[in-house]
């Protein structure tokens, strides 16, 4: 099979490693990939925003399966128009990436369909907003309704915090994404990541995570896109798995077909483990990032086989095999973020690095006079694994201090919750 990739972050870096593994590949394209795919992948310059170009690409290089990677491209209906032109897509319709793409259209369809979420209101007026958050109070959460590269969520715990993150919403601050909010009510309880491969009918359970969202040691500082992950994630038993799926996924899958868009694709979803059981915080329409990464660790089949079956609306003959141990990965990133990065700066050590097992995927890399640099906020994923999350942990921070790059930084607690866990018994 020839197959084209979208993308150039962590999470398509651990792809590429995964479908460069399966014996039905035959060539693996990459656009615009960055320096760790290339390993693995022919690096193409296409316009991922120009659909047309995609396609013709496509047809010239006789692609089988296009998989992209962010959430984008979908939401700009990406994977509708390449189906358009008989191109096999992995990756959900225009119509369907809604569930990411409005944090408003999944409220309402969960309020329809009886999926467990946190109450909330919808708002396009800045005085209608500020009213409910008064009335309502703080702790409470405060999110744009389209895609803000997972910085448009504020976690408020007073009410000054609250009406400040209604102002830079509707001030601009995340663009279009701002120009409606959603105000939620706060959960307590215990952050998860479950996914699901789903082919339109079918939703197939695909592994959990959790990830730490705040930049700072002890789950301190603003939200990022993530500076790290582990799986399995331990508050997932098989009771909440089911009733995840029973609860949330399943009513979502006939929710979406109720409404003419049936779910394709990866289905990630966001729960929050309350004393009253799951509830969805939030949806992705792609793989996580920098959850990806230690999924492709454990992953045991052939992923190109999976997305092909659903791709093909095969899934109900599927199943998936995970490797017993965990997996662990940590994000080095470059100073100023989740600001304005600092780019430019020399990365070095990479091949100690990875010399006892570890992996290194790329995430904001680029090659500038021969010598790999910084090229974004979130620049490498180191990833490990092990017999438990506590042995992966150290195993990728062991790699870690083989890494000569003094402008990066990192979280020392990757995994606490679950190491603890582990130690405790608990």
């Amino acid at each position: 099979m020839n197959v084209l990739l979208l993308g150039s972050g962590g999470r398509e870096h651990a792809l590429a490693w995964k479908i460069a593994a399966s014996p039905l590949l035959t060539k693996l394209y990459a656009s615009p990939g960055n320096p760790g795919i290339g390993r693995f992948a022919e690096l193409v310059k296409l316009d991922i925003a120009d659909h047309s170009t995609v396609a013709a690409f496509c047809q010239e290089k006789k692609i089988d399966l296009v998989v992209v990677g962010p959430e984008g491209p979908l939401v700009a209906g990406i994977a509708d128009d390449l189906r358009a032109w008989g191109i096999r897509v992995f990756g959900p319709s225009r119509a369907a990436a809604r569930l990411e793409g409005s944090k408003g259209f999944t409220k309402d369809l969960c309020a329809k369909f009886n999926i467990p979420t946190a109450a909330y209101g919808r708002f396009a007026d800045l005085a209608a907003a500020k009213a409910y958050v008064e009335k309502t109070g703080a702790p409470i959460v405060i999110k744009a309704d389209g895609l803000a590269a997972g910085k448009g969520v504020t976690i408020a715990m007073t009410l000054e915090e609250a009406l400040a993150a209604l102002d830079a919403c509707f001030d601009g601050a995340f663009g279009a994404a701002g120009a409606e909010v959603v105000v939620e009510e706060y959960l307590t309880g215990e952050e998860a990541s479950f996914f699901c491969l789903c082919d339109g009918a079918t939703a197939l359970p695909f592994g959990t995570a959790q990830d730490h969202k705040r930049v700072g040691d002890g789950d301190t500082g603003p939200n990022t896109g993530g500076m790290g992950a582990y799986s399995p994630a331990p508050v997932m038993t098989p009771d909440m798995t089911e009733r995840t799926m029973r609860e949330i996924v399943e009513p979502t899958m006939r929710g979406m077909a109720n409404l003419g868009a049936p779910f394709a694709g990866i289905l990630f979803a966001g729960l929050m483990i309350t004393d009253q059981g799951p509830k969805l915080i939030e949806y992705n329409t792609r793989f996580g990032d920098p959850e990806c990464q230690v999924l492709m660790m454990r992953l045991k089949d052939d992923l190109l086989v999976l997305l092909n079956a659903a791709v093909d609306g095969q899934l109900a003959h599927m199943s998936v095999r995970w490797s017993d141990g965990a997996a662990l990965t940590v994000v080095m990133a470059a100073r100023g973020y989740p600001g304005t990065p600092e780019k430019g700066s020399v990365i070095r050590g990479l091949d100690e690095a990875a010399s006892d097992g570890a992996e290194i995927f790329h995430a904001g890399t680029a090659i500038n006079g021969g010598a790999l640099v910084a090229n974004g906020g979130r620049v490498l994923n180191v990833t490990a694994t092990g017999t438990t999350v506590g042995e992966a942990q150290k195993k990728a921070y062991v790699a870690i201090d083989r890494i000569d790059w003094p402008q990066g930084f990192f979280r020392h607690d990757i995994g606490w919750r679950a190491v603890e866990r582990e130690q405790t018994g608990k």
